[in-house]
């Protein structure tokens, strides 16, 4: 190895480690800057798609910003409006659930709470709510302290706030400069490596692309056929709940959890037998049925190509490490970091080591 080649390691090794310590004290920004570089990934496809009709990059990025906002806007507007009415209905139905859920509850868990007639639990609702409202300026004063100290002595806080708010501003950044900066990355690459790094990357992009527009996909898929499920069962908050577990789908395995608990607790404080609770939980399987023989294999694909098992223990590790972060990326991480494996697999099956020559 010569001086030069050992001199450029030092120097990349340095320059590693004062980036990661750069992202580690300035998280809020790598965050931001992560959903922004996140956004850029999922749209590009389409900027490339209108930009390849003819129409320049900067009027491609504008129009795609103008459908996304109003998509967004329009989706948003919808759910307020069912949330809002979802909600009012429940209102109605509040008295009803607290008389079902004390004739479900057992026995022994009413002696405990002390409310063992009706009349008791009355009583025993309303010195609980006489108890929080003498308690709730004394919880109030430490919240309030503790964000006048923030916002009036640090300044971190008001450009956290900010930050997010330019988060668009990034994206569009990016959008408008994500070719220059992928010519940027292969200069520095090696000639002779430039082949083998052009098809990992092409690797890699297949896997991401795979997983995260495929998985938003079936994300919003699910989120539709649960609502509509629930709604025509009966259940209250049906579109709320259709559409907490299908974003929360994102991670494998937690949309179906949320969907199942919620949906079966509404059906339970609702309806006073167990055909309801049971069609909402075979919906519910039906539904996970049809997502993994039909849309994930048909939108996703095999393309990342991760075994259940080891998406299992991507998702806790990542959870306890990182959180909910963490397990937002463990799927896609793994299924990078499975490209490289199976890259350094295929080299080592073609070495002078393995074949013994």
């Amino acid at each position: 190895m010569t001086k030069s080649t050992r001199f450029l390691l030092v120097v990349a090794l340095l320059l590693m480690v004062l980036t990661s310590a750069v992202l580690y004290y300035s998280s809020a920004v790598f965050l931001q800057l992560f959903i922004a570089f996140a956004l850029a990934y999922i749209l590009n496809p389409a900027v490339g798609f209108i930009e390849r009709r003819g129409l320049g990059r900067l009027p491609s990025i504008l129009l795609v910003f103008c459908l996304a906002l109003l998509l967004g806007g329009g989706f948003t507007v919808f759910l307020l409006v069912s949330l809002a009415d979802e909600f009012s209905r429940m209102q109605v139905n509040l008295p009803a659930y607290v008389s079902h859920l004390y004739e479900i509850t057992p026995p022994v868990i009413k002696g405990y709470l002390g409310v063992e007639t009706p009349d008791r639990l009355v009583l025993r609702l309303n010195e609980l709510l006489e108890q929080a409202r003498t308690a709730a300026p004394a919880l109030l004063k430490p919240l309030l302290l503790f964000v006048r100290q923030a916002l009036t002595s640090t300044v971190g806080v008001v450009l956290t706030l900010l930050g997010y708010l330019i988060v668009p501003v990034y994206l569009f950044y990016l959008l408008f400069d994500l070719p220059r900066l992928k010519q940027f990355v292969e200069s520095y690459i090696p000639l002779r490596f430039r082949p083998a790094y052009g098809a990992t990357l092409a690797e890699i992009d297949g896997v991401l692309s795979g997983f995260v527009r495929g998985q938003l996909s079936v994300c919003g898929i699910l989120a539709v056929l649960y609502s509509t499920g629930l709604y025509i069962i009966g259940i209250d908050l049906a579109i709320a709940i259709g559409t907490l577990a299908g974003v929360a789908f994102i991670i494998p395995y937690v949309g179906t959890i949320v969907g199942i608990t919620l949906s079966l607790v509404m059906a339970l404080l609702k309806y006073n037998d167990i055909m309801h609770p049971l069609l909402c939980l075979g919906w519910i399987g039906l539904v996970q049925l049809l997502e993994g023989t039909v849309l994930t294999p048909k939108i996703v694909g095999n393309r990342v190509g991760l075994h259940p098992l080891v998406a299992i223990v991507s998702l806790l590790i990542g959870g306890q490490l990182f959180g909910i972060i963490g397990m937002l990326l463990a799927v896609p991480v793994s299924a990078v970091l499975q490209v490289f494996l199976r890259s350094l697999s295929e080299q080592y099956h073609g070495s002078d080591f393995y074949r013994g020559e």
